[in-house]
């Protein structure tokens, strides 16, 4: 019961690591504002009633900035304060090269992939630090990178950009809760089944090709939801107390080499 009484806020929780991160933290005595701009919200909540947890639903567009200040509200207001953040909430942009990628576009992926972050820490980081000083016990952010932001060959370029930031947003933000004893830290997943990445999923199974999913990874294998969740859950417990501006990468060593079929500049792919 790593985070019994502790106020938590998950965003992205509609699905994929959003909610198996909201369910463990609940399971583990946490106190869960469920946020994503979907109904997923509602549904991750009554699964974690029905497990005999507590949880509350909000629905809110993590790039919006008066949606991030009603959730934190919220969190402050029905739990008395926050211990926890996990900013997850994420879109993929599709998988258009540089050149084919308008400004639109890039535009709306780094304004919820790295702003909505940006915003989260901006208004929740005062009330965990002012927390932390009331209880005597630490605060924990975490934020959902990629490997993707590691270096080329993960990702779009728009993603891959928006997630570069939010390495280096975890990294300062660190830097500037010098003291005030809260944490922050990324977590970097290689390929995960979730929402954004159904289709790739949904295909493999289809056309009988799973065994070629993830296989430029040494596991041979894409991950699973509660795998990077476990990791997130871990880095926001006391568990963690040492590990700070960190992007802890969950790839199955994937980055340990990056392999990546290149496309020759103005050439396509046969």
């Amino acid at each position: 019961m790593r985070f019994e009484n502790r106020s938590i806020i998950v965003t992205g929780a509609g699905s994929g690591i959003g909610r198996a991160a909201a369910l463990l933290f609940a399971a583990e005595g946490g106190h869960v504002v469920v946020a994503d701009r979907t109904e997923g919200a509602d549904e991750t909540a009554h699964l974690i009633s029905q497990a005999g947890g507590i949880a509350t639903p909000i629905r809110v567009d993590a790039g919006e900035e008066e949606d991030v200040i009603r959730m934190v509200a919220l969190a402050c207001d029905t739990y008395g304060g926050l211990d926890v953040l996990f900013a997850n909430a994420g879109i993929s942009g599709g998988m258009a090269n540089l050149f084919d990628t308008d400004v639109a576009l890039i535009t709306e992926v780094l304004r919820v992939n790295l702003i909505g972050p940006f915003l989260a820490i901006k208004h929740a980081a005062p009330r965990i630090v002012a927390h932390a000083a009331e209880t005597g016990r630490g605060g924990a952010i975490v934020l959902t990178a990629s490997v993707a932001g590691l270096r080329s060959g993960a990702g779009s370029p728009a993603y891959s950009a928006s997630k570069a930031g939010v390495i280096n947003l975890a990294a300062v933000s660190a830097q500037q809760l010098s003291g005030a004893n809260v944490r922050v830290n990324a977590i970097c997943p290689g390929l995960t089944e979730t929402g954004m990445t159904k289709p790739v999923f949904d295909y493999a199974r289809e056309a009988n090709k799973m065994d070629r999913v993830g296989r430029l990874n040494p596991l041979h294998r894409g991950a699973q939801p509660e795998e990077l969740a476990r990791v997130a859950v871990f880095l926001a417990s006391d568990d963690a107390s040492y590990v700070n501006g960190q992007a802890i990468v969950v790839d199955g060593g994937l980055s340990s080499s990056h392999p990546v079929t290149r496309q020759d500049y103005g050439k396509t792919a046969a």
